[in-house]
Parts: structure tokens; sequence; C-alpha cells
């Protein structure tokens, strides 16, 4: 099946392409969530229209995502977390407690839009990337601490 995709798809394509799938993936998948829409005589015209369009809103995000980007120099977020013998954290640091913290400061990003592989788990200084836009990436300053620990 032939599809002309609407949005980027993550392993498939980008906005405007045209794309081969299976029929079971463009039918419950693609096509129920607008993602794309069958590729006939029809929509191929409007395809069209859409690249342009998807064009002039391309160079509109990179450049929001470049402004942002710049805004990025210099920040860094910290955490505090109770950790055990050799600085290994009770718990992690994931993409969502980053995001919070970046709401916090006034940031409105995406969690999947920070390229953290895995939680972080250990104390330390971390530099971890950030996707504004397919061709910007930025990098943030994360520093995970120790929490005090009180004795009695």
């Amino acid at each position: 099946m032939e599809v002309i995709l609407k949005e980027d798809v993550a392993k498939l394509g980008n906005r405007g392409e045209v794309v081969k799938v299976a029929e079971g993936y463009g039918r419950n998948f693609l096509l129920p969530r607008k993602l794309a829409i069958e590729a006939n005589a029809a929509n191929k015209a409007v395809i069209e229209q859409m690249k342009a369009a998807a064009v002039r809103r391309s160079a509109k995000e990179k450049s929001e995502a470049e402004e942002l980007s710049k805004q990025f120099d210099g920040l860094e977020v910290s955490f505090t977390r109770k950790s055990g013998e050799n600085d290994q954290l009770f718990g992690s640091v994931t993409a969502g407690d980053i995001a919070e913290a970046l709401e916090k400061k006034s940031f409105h990003i995406d969690r999947r839009k920070i390229q953290l592989h895995e939680p972080l788990k250990t104390i330390g200084e971390f530099i971890v990337p950030i996707k504004l836009h397919k061709d910007v990436t930025t990098h943030l300053k994360v520093l995970v601490g120790k929490e005090a620990v009180v004795e009695e």
C-alpha cells in the first residue's frame, strides 16, 4: 500500500513523502491517526501544496529551534537524590524529571526530545543532548548530587 505522510513518522519518513507500507500498518495505524493519506491521483496533486507548506513550516520551526538553542547556553539543571555506596542512586533521573526541571525554568520541552538513552543512575555531571528540531540539537548540563544523610 502506498501512502503520503502528513507528519514525520520515526523510522518511516518525513512529512510529504510517498512511502510503501504494509496494508495493516497503513489501514490500522497511519490512516486512523491522520499521520498519512492514501496515495491516489487526487491526493498526489494535494501533496505538492503540502510540500510547499511543509518547507515554509520547517524553516520557521528550525529558526525557532535555533533561537531556543541559544537560550540553553550555560543552562544547567541539578537534582539531589538518595544514594548508596559507589555513588549509585536509589532510583534514577529520567528524561521526564529533566523535562519537569526545565518546565520550572520556563522551558516547555517535550520529554521525548530529551535524548537520554537510559536514566542517570549515578552521581555526577552529565551532558544530555536535546533534539529541538531534526537539524538542531543542543546540550544541557545535568548535575546529580548526593542528598545529605542525617545520622541519628
